[in-house]
C-alpha cells in the first residue's frame, strides 16, 4: 500500500485558512507534530487579548500584548501559504512525496495554487502591518503616559 501524496494546492490553503491551528502541518507531518500542536497557542492568546479589549477597553495592558500575537501567526502562516505555493514541482515533491517522481502532479502549480498565494499575500500582509501598528501605537501611548507621570 503506497503512501497518498501530498498536494502542494491543499496544503498552501491548509496553510493559509487553518495555519493558526496548525492544520498544514498536520495534513504535511501527521497528528505527532509538535509545532503543529504549538501554532494554536499564540492563536488563543491572541483571541483573548481581544476579548480582553471587549471587556475591559483599549487601556488594558495584557491585551496589548497578547492581540499582536495573533496577528504575528496569521502572517507567519499566510507567509507559510507563500512559500508552500510558490515552491517548485520538483522540490516539493522531493521534500513531501519523495517516493513520487519528481514531476508528480501533487507538487504542481495550478490556479488554484496562485489563489491561495494571492490571498496569503493579501491577507498575511494586513495582519502583519496591523500587528506592527498596534504594537507600535500602543507602545508609544505607553511612552507618552509616562511622560507625563514625571514631568508632574
Amino acid at each position: 500500500m503506497s503512501r497518498m501524496l501530498k498536494n502542494k494546492t491543499l496544503a498552501a490553503w491548509l496553510a493559509f485558512l487553518g495555519g493558526p491551528l496548525g492544520l498544514h502541518r498536520f495534513y504535511l507531518h501527521g497528528l505527532g507534530d509538535v509545532l503543529g500542536w504549538l501554532l494554536p497557542i499564540p492563536t488563543a492568546l491572541g483571541l483573548y487579548g481581544i476579548e480582553r479589549v471587549l471587556q475591559y477597553g483599549v487601556d488594558d495592558g495584557w491585551s496589548w500584548v497578547l492581540i499582536p500575537l495573533l496577528g504575528f501567526n496569521i502572517a507567519a502562516c499566510a507567509l507559510t501559504a507563500i512559500v508552500y505555493g510558490l515552491s517548485s514541482p520538483e522540490k516539493w515533491n522531493a521534500r513531501h512525496n519523495p517516493q513520487a517522481p519528481a514531476d508528480a502532479p501533487a507538487g504542481r502549480t495550478g490556479w488554484f495554487t496562485i489563489g491561495a498565494v494571492v490571498c496569503a499575500l493579501l491577507i498575511g500582509t494586513t495582519a502583519l502591518m496591523s500587528s506592527i501598528a498596534f504594537s507600535f501605537q500602543r507602545y508609544f501611548e505607553y511612552q507618552i503616559e509616562e511622560a507625563r507621570k514625571i514631568s508632574q
